[in-house]
């Protein structure tokens, strides 16, 4: 069997590169990671990114050249295709879409959760925690019993989800909380999630400070307090 060597070019703070992190950690398959300034991109990383964002996976083939991939979602879906390990979405193909439905979903969800993360102001604030308030509500009513999204096992939906809780287990309790409050399978999914070996190593050691400073530099509203 042909074998290839895999490397996953990064940012420490990139949520789809920690979901990418995150199936690899779950197939146990050995990778390499290169992390990049993305406000002073490589020359080298734009040659290998069409969009010259991360993550990209460089697959090397031992016959033919390295194959580079883009984009978070394509990156999951081929290691789930070809590499060992539980296959991460369900074998029935209406369950399967189904999932990629809610994964397509999570787009837009993480668009309004960054928003509200990094509001200057208490009026954004308010209407983009209200809109990921809103997107929680609608996840939360297609949840099954868990802990994970769609059952006890935990797949590509969970793997796409687990970076945007992670935020909101680093920044104040009193400021996250009341966000979830009433949200009981959201809560619950949560808490399994930041419990996940894989999402637990999906990230450096200092990614919560580092992302604390992030939201400092940023000027964001929930941080302006803090030292």
């Amino acid at each position: 069997m042909t074998m290839t060597a895999l490397t996953l070019i990064s940012h420490p703070l990139c949520p789809f590169v920690q979901r990418a992190a995150i199936v690899l950690l779950e197939k146990c398959v050995a990778f390499d990671r290169i992390d990049v300034d993305l406000s002073a991109k490589p020359d080298w990383f734009l040659a290998l990114s069409p969009t010259g964002k991360v993550p990209v996976l460089k697959v090397r083939q031992a016959d033919a050249e390295d194959a580079i991939l883009f984009e978070s979602i394509v990156i999951c879906e081929y290691l789930n295709e070809t590499q060992g390990g539980a296959p991460m979405y369900p074998h029935d193909a209406l369950l399967r879409a189904r999932q990629r439905a809610w994964i397509e979903f999570a787009g837009q969800t993480f668009a309004d959760a960054w928003q509200f993360l990094h509001a200057r102001d208490s009026a954004t604030a308010a209407a983009k925690r209200a809109a990921f308030r809103e997107r929680l509500g609608k996840l939360e009513s297609a949840m099954n019993i868990g802990p994970f999204f769609d059952s006890a096992a935990f797949g590509m939906v969970d793997a796409v989800y687990a970076p945007l809780f992670r935020y909101f287990d680093i920044i104040d309790a009193a400021v996250a909380q009341p966000i979830f409050d009433g949200l009981p399978r959201i809560s619950a999914w949560r808490t399994a999630l930041a419990k996940r070996p894989s999402v637990q190593n999906a990230v450096v050691e200092d990614y919560a400070s580092r992302f604390l400073k992030h939201l400092h530099q940023q000027g964001a509203l929930i941080v302006a307090a803090r030292p």
